[in-house]
């Protein structure tokens, strides 16, 4: 984690971490993960800000059509879909939690379109409380180094909740999704210019750089 954070420091962290350090908004963070799903960091950020300059509040964000959401958000992948789920949660948010985003996971599952990576990650970023947030990239990467055996995401957020100290519960998916986009891709990873990889057991590596 330290030669991790070391590498950090050159780059911008993940799109949703960053609104999550500018506007500390719960429901900002909310509505970015949900963007970002299977999308660019730059093409989520950007089209997040846009949509915040239009509705920055779960009360605001319902009364936009999901057309106007949608024109704010596009090019984000499956922009209709998500326009669609952004409106349905804030109306969610606005009705049933007095435009609050809840503050644990099981409530949260219950918004439409958000799966525990997105629950994990706005406990995190946005509430300031334990989640362990894991997507592809932080699944991939700790089967990658030997350090997990797991078939699934989820698999991995429960093997890391038994072992990882909660001080990088929030750190370790910032790190590695930025790590993940640059050097340890998914196809062909650069090893070359990995600063962890004396540590790492390569599993399932052919080819890299």
């Amino acid at each position: 984690m330290s030669l991790l954070a070391e590498w950090a420091k050159e780059f911008d962290p993940p799109a949703v971490t960053k609104e999550a350090q500018q506007s500390k908004d719960p429901f900002r963070v909310l509505i970015a993960t949900v963007l970002s799903a299977r999308t660019k960091d730059e093409v989520t950020y950007e089209s997040a800000t846009r949509l915040f300059r239009l509705a920055s509040t779960p009360e605001a964000m319902a009364n936009l059509s999901e057309e106007k959401i949608a024109e704010a958000i596009k090019p984000v992948n499956f922009y209709v879909t998500k326009a669609k789920r952004v409106k349905q949660i804030a109306g969610i948010l606005v009705t049933k939690h007095n435009g609050k985003v809840p503050e644990d996971l099981e409530t949260l599952l219950t918004l439409p379109g958000v799966g525990r990576k997105t629950a994990n990650l706005v406990l995190a970023e946005g509430h300031g409380l334990d989640g362990v947030c894991v997507d592809t990239h932080v699944h991939r990467i700790l089967n990658r180094l030997g350090l997990a055996k797991t078939k699934k995401p989820v698999e991995t957020e429960f093997f890391l909740r038994k072992v990882l100290p909660k001080e990088y519960w929030v750190k370790i998916n910032t790190y590695l999704v930025s790590f993940g986009q640059r050097v340890c891709t998914p196809v062909s990873p650069f090893c070359s210019q990995c600063v962890i990889s004396s540590l790492c057991k390569k599993v399932g590596v052919g080819r890299h750089r």
